[in-house]
Order: C-alpha cells, then structure tokens, then sequence
C-alpha cells in the first residue's frame, strides 16, 4: 500500500468521525458518472455519506466514476477514505510556472490561469495515471493495434489501483461494483457486475479507457474503452435490475446539461462537450419513471383480477412485468468552478480538486439533511426525483 504523506493529509478538509450506520428505505445506491478531474467532487459526496454513517451497498461508476467507485466497493469502510484520498492526492499535477500563467492572463485575456498546467497534464502525463505513449510518435497512420493507438499509456494507473484497490474484497460481494465499458468492435455498452463474474483491474481500466487519450483496454480477448462515449451516466443500470429493490440512489453528476450560449469557438469546444458527457441524464430519468409508472399500472391491475384468473400460470407471467417499488433518485450535481474551461476535465490543480472535492462535500450534506427518502410518495410512482 503506497503510504500517505503527511503533507497530503495536511491538504485535506477536517474530517469529523463517521455516525452510526444509518437504514435507508431498501438498498442505498451510489452512481458515478465520468469525467477526469471533476471526479473529485465525488470524493466530496462520499465523505459527507461516510460521515453521516451511510455507506452504499452498490456502486456504480463510468469512467473516473469507475475508479472512485473500485476504491469504494475494494475496501473496508474505515479505509475507503483514505484511499480515495491517497488516489486524488498522487493524481494531484501543478506547474511550478503557474504561479507566472496566472499573472500572465491578466494581461492576455484569452489565457487561463491553468493553460501551462494543463499543456504539461497532455504532454508529460500525471506520473501515477499515465504517461505519454512512444507509439505515438509513429504517427495518426500507423498500424500499431487498438490497445496501442494512443497519445498515453495507463500503466502507471494499473500500478497505483493494484496498491490502493482490494480486489479479493470484491470477490466477496460485500458491496457490489458495477462498471461500464464499451465494446469497440460492435459499438455495445456492457456494464461489468461483480455480481455476475470476478472484476479485475482491467475491468476497471476499461472503464476508463477514453480514446484516442488512452488504448483500448482486452478483456476476455474483447477490446474496450471508456463508457461515456456511448452512456457517461450509468443510472439505468441500477433503473434496470433485476430483481427490482426499493432503493435510495445517490447519482452523482459533474457534467452541466444546461449552460449559456457561447460566444467563441473555445467556449463552443466546451459547450459541446458539456453536453454530450451529460449523456442525457434527464432523459433517461423521465423514460424510466414512465417505464415504472406502468410497471405500477400493471400490479394494481393485477390485483383487480379474480383469484381464479389471477393464479393462472399466464396471467403470473403478465404480472410480473408489474412492480410496487419505489426509487429514490438524490440527484447531485457538481457546479461550475469561476474560470474553467473546456479542458476542465484535465484540471488536476490542487485548487481544483480541493474546490470540487469540498464542493461535493457540501451539496451531500444538505442533501443527507433533508432526508428525503423519508417523505411520502404517490403510490403510483416508481421513480421519484430529489434535487437540491
């Protein structure tokens, strides 16, 4: 296990010690979607969850939310925030110039503050994460193989999640771990499911793969990469589980679906990928409180047929199409930082990651405060949205 420096625990926020557990309404579900550094507002909702003494009995993620979710899941506990701290701490990347760029944009506008930092993440890589791929230099054209056609290699990232990540815990299925890849030959999603097989790092790496940044990741003689480039938002696979629980889902988002209109073709590159990365979020939701408002529907109707009727072997079978479970879905959001730009998701300042990490900490904790798996529901209604 890496060890902790003490100058990185001195960069955290005051962690008070966790509650009680606390009993949610059915199993408690934590969803990650991807996004490179943003992710560390995720850190921030779990601390807040730990604190208050909740800790999933799923988690989900795509992408950085994969990672942050295998550190999670791989873990004791009393552990799991040490390690994401640990992660977020050697993924930490400043220039020592920065000081310098920050003074600079004051007199070129168009420069941000992070510009040299940021050029130094793409060029030289973040030494526990990746590192620049000498295929690379071969050229666009060449021929070098899928899980070598790539401007970086992850290698250091299979190294820093052996050290921080337990994967016999996993094995175990003491919380379960689901994450998303995409297949890149037939262009399907699939979400690997510690229920179901053995996840491993590559599982994960996988997950995280995102072209052409990163190589495609072999898993069982498939290659894959990174999930958010067919669905960044993993909520449907707990929306689609079988069998269906009550459950209370913490989904949290770091992508922002709606924005202003931009006035230059920087802040268009930016727009865009705001929106494609917010992989419908919204969307998906509705369609899936209709789908279990009819799921509903069908188990109130089924209760209106006469035992005799009822009890046939194909009218159990149209009945089980029906449901009475009710899904809370905590929808948090990471807000916008003052400044970032479209290379947001490469921001891996200390600032940022303090700023984004302390930011989840807090939408989590007035989130938990009002607890509202706790309030009534129409009986009706399978999905219920929570939003701060």
């Amino acid at each position: 296990m890496n060890p902790v420096t003490h100058k990185a625990l001195q960069r955290r926020a005051p962690a008070s010690s966790p509650a009680p557990r606390q009993t949610l309404p059915g199993q408690t579900v934590l969803v990650l979607q991807g996004g490179g550094a943003l992710g560390a507002y995720q850190v921030g909702v779990y601390q807040a969850m730990h604190e208050r003494g909740i800790e999933p009995d799923w988690v989900i993620g795509t992408s950085i939310g994969a990672i942050n979710a295998a550190l999670i899941a791989g873990n004791r506990p009393e552990h799991r925030l040490d390690r994401l701290h640990a992660f977020w701490d050697q993924v930490e990347h400043a220039s020592p110039i920065d000081g310098w760029a920050a003074q600079m944009a004051r007199w070129w506008p168009g420069l941000n503050g992070n510009a040299f930092t940021n050029l130094s993440t793409m060029t030289q890589g973040i030494p526990a994460f990746f590192r620049p791929n000498p295929m690379a230099w071969r050229g666009n054209q060449a021929a070098v193989g899928v899980e070598a056609a790539s401007y970086h290699s992850t290698a250091p990232l299979r190294d820093t999640l052996g050290s921080l990540v337990d994967f016999e815990r996993l094995a175990h299925q003491e919380t379960r771990l689901t994450v998303g890849a995409v297949n890149v030959r037939n262009g399907q999603m699939r979400y690997f499911d510690s229920r179901d097989e053995r996840l491993r790092i590559e599982h994960v790496m996988a997950s995280g793969a995102l072209p052409p940044a990163f190589g495609a990741v072999r898993i069982d003689g498939e290659p894959y990469w990174d999930g958010g480039i067919y669905s960044n938002t993993p909520i449907e696979a707990v929306l689609d589980d079988r069998p269906r629980r009550d459950s209370v889902i913490f989904a949290v988002n770091v992508w922002q679906a709606q924005g202003e209109e931009p006035e230059s073709i920087w802040q268009v590159m930016g727009r865009q990928k705001d929106i494609q990365y917010a992989s419908r979020a919204d969307s998906h939701i509705a369609r899936q409180q209709q789908i279990h408002h009819l799921r509903h529907i069908i188990r109130e109707l089924a209760r209106q047929l006469p035992p005799a009727k009822r009890d046939t072997a194909e009218m159990k079978e149209l009945a089980s199409w029906g449901c009475g479970t009710t899904m809370h879905v905590l929808r948090l959001l990471a807000p916008a930082l003052a400044g970032e730009d479209q290379l947001k998701d490469i921001d891996f300042t200390p600032r940022g990651i303090h700023a984004r990490r302390q930011a989840g900490y807090v939408d989590a904790q007035k989130m938990i405060d009002r607890q509202p798996w706790t309030a009534a529901v129409d009986p009706m209604e399978g999905v219920v949205v929570h939003a701060l």
